[in-house]
């Protein structure tokens, strides 16, 4: 029961602080996902890199954490877009750093400096561009629902799959993760669809490009790319885990494990829905 507790007053920390960065300001956004770029960066490298190259480790999460805010101040501030290229700075000086290093005997290790930049820092830095209108207006209402759509999957793979996949039919990928099944796996597309339909039937998806809103056929795609995505995220944080034998990135909520451990899927899911925006001219980046 206690743990139970935990677990639920954890959770409704973690969604009062995300629905603060998401439907406040512009302001508290920039800096409760910068704040979570910071620690999912942190988490992996400490699973991957333990205390190796700690000067080193601070110089990745700098360079992906200039990344983030030069993005946003692009989106947000309209700060010239080619200055962007400053984050490559704090790269180049990590390139320099490897060079100087005295203890190379773990230098396969340091891959995973450069690793935690493509695998966090890019796909998170990708937020600013859902969150802001071309004319750098701020609304989180399309993450919103990313994120309730990715959750939504996640709960829903849990429920099937833990009453009918552990029982019935095949495991979904064993190798990495043997808990997840089939069942779980239709099981969470068929909830982020419920979840998706719901939005949209409670005006939560914005206003698209043309002053159009979302057709309720864009709502659904785009809930289907999520749920599979997001799987393949869950995976992939999932396969770091196993090959360094770690339950959790991270303690930092309580009962719940890490900031990546909540975040692995959408840092696959909501590029990739963006993506499919774009793709489809339904919103103007």
């Amino acid at each position: 029961m206690n743990n139970f507790i935990k677990r639920t007053i954890s959770a409704v920390g973690f969604a009062a602080v995300m629905l603060a960065a998401l439907l406040t300001n512009k302001f508290v956004f920039g800096g409760v996902m910068l704040f979570a770029l910071v620690v999912m960066m942190w988490e992996f490298l400490k699973m991957t890199c333990g205390t190796n190259y700690k000067y080193s480790q601070i110089l990745s999460i700098l360079a992906g954490a200039t990344l983030f805010t030069l993005v946003f101040l692009y989106k947000a501030f309209d700060f010239p877009g080619r200055l962007t290229v400053l984050a490559f700075i704090p790269v180049f000086i990590l390139m320099i750093n490897s060079l100087y290093l005295k203890d190379k005997s773990r230098f396969d290790k340091f891959a995973n400096l450069y690793t935690a930049l493509l695998y966090i820092a890019v796909p998170w830095s990708v937020l600013s561009f859902a969150a802001f209108s071309p004319e750098g207006v701020f609304s989180g209402k399309l993450l919103l629902c990313f994120f309730c759509i990715i959750w939504g999957s996640d709960v829903g793979a849990y429920l099937f799959g833990i009453t009918l996949g552990q029982k019935y039919g095949k495991k979904l990928f064993p190798s990495i993760s043997p808990k997840k099944s089939w069942i779980g796996f239709w099981g969470g597309m068929l909830t982020s669809i419920i979840v998706s339909v719901a939005l949209y039937y409670l005006g939560f998806f914005p206003v698209a490009a043309k002053t159009q809103t979302f057709d309720l056929i864009h709502c659904i795609a785009i809930a289907i790319l999520l749920d599979i995505a997001g799987v393949y995220g869950d995976l992939i944080e999932s396969q770091w885990k196993r090959h360094y034998g770690v339950k959790d990135s991270g303690s930092i909520i309580p009962g719940h494990g890490g900031l990546l451990d909540r975040f692995d899927s959408a840092l696959i899911a909501i590029p990739i829905g963006i993506i499919y925006l774009v793709a489809c001219d339904a919103m103007c980046l």
